[in-house]
């Protein structure tokens, strides 16, 4: 099953950041009180950064225990490790690098500098996923999946008119000649995000508008991945004013 998208619309991208950010320091904050382990599905681009960066120091994060807390990425740029445009060199700018997290929580993809190819790169990340999974299912079930959403509605790397949209099986897909560059990338395939729990779609600006109003009004996924982006407990879109702008 997967829950129906709840919308929640901010004024501005400032507090729509700040009450994403609080509603997941309270999710992570029960989450690890219950649980030994805890997966979190983290995403790019500014909105994402602008959540994790107001993370280390809310109020609310004295109250979860990060030991437990294990971070993933649900896409990466295939590029030199430091490299600013990775997603993961942005989330341990604003996040990782400020919180006391074992480095072993951190599951970040294979670089380009790394020496391996693309098709390692995702074969390797797989691997990893499998590590937390099970038999019948080869990947964690994510507590909390974050995505941002393109201005082509696209999640992850998981663009429209792509093969990668349909495709069941690996847990991640190498993709090259992406329409976005860099041209390659790593993804996690659709059923591992739609496994998820909790799928939160996070975007900011006019130009995400369209995009949204297609996803969200029930687009085919080929034509707006967005809009299969569910999770089986809970799905929130978080908007401002300007993304919302189509939506009725």
């Amino acid at each position: 099953m997967s829950a129906e998208a709840v919308l929640v619309v901010a004024p501005d991208k400032p507090t729509l950041a700040e009450r994403v950010a609080a509603r997941f320091l309270d999710e992570l904050a029960r989450l690890t009180a219950e649980r030994d382990a805890v997966h979190v599905s983290l995403t790019g681009g500014s909105m994402g950064a602008a959540v994790l960066g107001l993370v280390p120091g809310h109020a609310g994060t004295a109250a979860v225990d990060f030991s437990k807390v294990h971070f993933w990425w649900s896409d990466e740029r295939f590029l030199p490790r430091g490299d600013a445009e990775r997603n993961a060199r942005q989330a341990r700018d604003a996040l990782l690098d400020r919180i006391d997290v074992p480095a072993a929580n951190v599951h970040e993809p294979a670089a380009s500098d790394d020496g391996v190819t693309l098709d390692e790169a995702a074969a390797a990340y797989a691997a990893e996923l499998a590590r937390f999974g099970t038999a019948e299912r080869p990947h964690p079930v994510f507590d909390v999946c974050f995505l941002g959403v393109g201005p082509d509605a696209h999640i992850a790397s998981l663009f429209p008119g792509r093969d990668e949209i349909a495709v069941p099986e690996p847990t991640v897909l190498a993709v090259r000649d992406s329409p976005k560059p860099p041209p390659e990338r790593v993804t996690f395939s659709l059923p591992v995000i739609t496994a998820s729990e909790r799928v939160w779609l996070v975007a900011a600006g006019s130009d995400k508008a369209e995009a949204l109003g297609r996803a969200l009004g029930g687009a085919a996924p080929q034509d707006a991945p967005a809009g299969a982006a569910r999770g089986t407990a809970e799905t929130i879109a978080w908007l401002d004013d300007a993304a919302a702008a189509r939506l009725a």
